[in-house]
């Protein structure tokens, strides 16, 4: 809107959104209401104890019944209802620091109001609005005062202490409630920011980070401990021909399937994930006996995998595997070794599997199969 100041505030910005979207001024309402509803019977009693004039019961009326929904028909009918809530908020101080000397200052009644409309300045999550209310809180303070002749009867009676209960545990526990599911969406909002940052979207795989982070604690645990670890790197034979020629979307389903493949092959503690555009890597506990089994199983799954738009020929996997030797000191000499067996796989005449030989790895001669 011209002549509109942007906001840039984080805070102020979400709280603007959802003062646009018709989610803000519908929360703080039932708050208002809950809380002034719940405020009008102590406000009451003590009228009654200082014999208070029409004036006050009107403005009591006012303030528990008509003022809420006032506050909500400008928020909505505003052209910007973020700044209309904003200074309803600010309102809803102004009036509770009206109240106090109003009541002549009853001392449990007036520090009810005072705080609780503080809290609900807080409870908002906007930085600094409590601070922003302080002026309107002490102008209603004063403004009463004034009206009243600076009348000071501090003593709460029995009535007013027990009329002040329900304001102070539903309303309390209100707020804490609003906060708590606040802070749950929150914490729901980074669980899945954190799930999108671990998986693949396009393979359900994990992502490269993710997949490097668990085989270096892998590779970590077996220099530790000695229990084996292997790596296999699984390579789609001709994916750019596939994508050539049946476009990149039959590309994806080929990635899709031989994703699902390799997840039915793990087992707890294996960690499998998208390492390069066609090139997914595992790292699994157990030998290269383990490795081998697991490779070939992928490698027979692949073969039979019926896709449409693909013949049975067209989409197979070269794999290599390697199992973790003493020289393999961190995640890229591990996949630099499974690299030369895929290698070997691919050289062979792909729709392979293949590990190292003794003199690439130092251990036992590991087979090649496939067709």
């Amino acid at each position: 809107m011209k002549g509109e100041r942007i906001t840039t505030d984080p805070d102020l910005r979400e709280f603007a959104r959802l003062s646009d979207l018709g989610l803000m001024p519908r929360r703080v309402y039932r708050l208002r209401m809950l809380g002034m509803g719940l405020a009008a019977p102590p406000v009451g009693v003590v009228l009654i104890e200082i014999g208070a004039g029409w004036p006050s019961w009107a403005l009591l009326i006012f303030t528990a019944l008509i003022w809420p929904q006032l506050a909500l028909i400008l928020a909505q009918r505003s052209r910007n209802p973020y700044r209309a809530e904003l200074r309803n908020l600010l309102i809803d101080s102004a009036v509770a620091g009206l109240w106090a000397p109003l009541m002549h200052f009853n001392l449990l009644p007036s520090v009810l109001l005072i705080t609780l409309a503080t809290v609900d300045k807080i409870s908002t999550g906007i930085r600094g609005l409590w601070l922003w209310s302080l002026p309107g809180l002490f102008a209603g303070l004063l403004g009463g005062a004034l009206v009243t002749g600076f009348r000071f009867q501090p003593e709460s009676s029995m009535a007013v202490i027990l009329v002040c209960m329900p304001l102070l545990l539903i309303h309390t526990i209100a707020v804490s409630l609003t906060g708590y599911r606040l802070v749950r969406k929150v914490q729901r909002q980074n669980r899945q920011l954190d799930e999108l940052s671990r998986i693949d979207m396009l393979t359900g795989l994990s992502s490269r980070g993710h997949w490097q982070a668990r085989a270096e604690l892998m590779l970590q645990s077996r220099h530790q401990d000695g229990e084996p670890v292997s790596l296999l790197l699984v390579d789609l034979d001709h994916f750019k021909t596939i994508n050539d020629q049946h476009g990149h979307i039959t590309g994806d389903d080929a990635l899709r399937g031989v994703s699902t493949i390799i997840r039915r092959h793990l087992v707890r503690g294996d960690v499998a994930g998208r390492f390069g555009g066609d090139e997914l890597a595992i790292a699994l506990a157990g030998d290269a006996r383990r490795a081998e089994a697991v490779a070939e199983a992928i490698r027979s799954d692949v073969s039979e995998l019926d896709l449409p738009h693909l013949s049975d020929e067209e989409l197979s996997v070269s794999i290599g595997f390697a199992e973790a030797g003493d020289r393999d000191l961190g995640v890229r000499e591990w996949l630099e070794s499974a690299d030369r067996a895929l290698y070997r796989a691919k050289e062979a005449g792909r729709n392979r599997i293949a590990g190292l030989n003794e003199a690439d790895c130092g251990s036992m001669p590991l087979p090649e199969s496939g067709t």
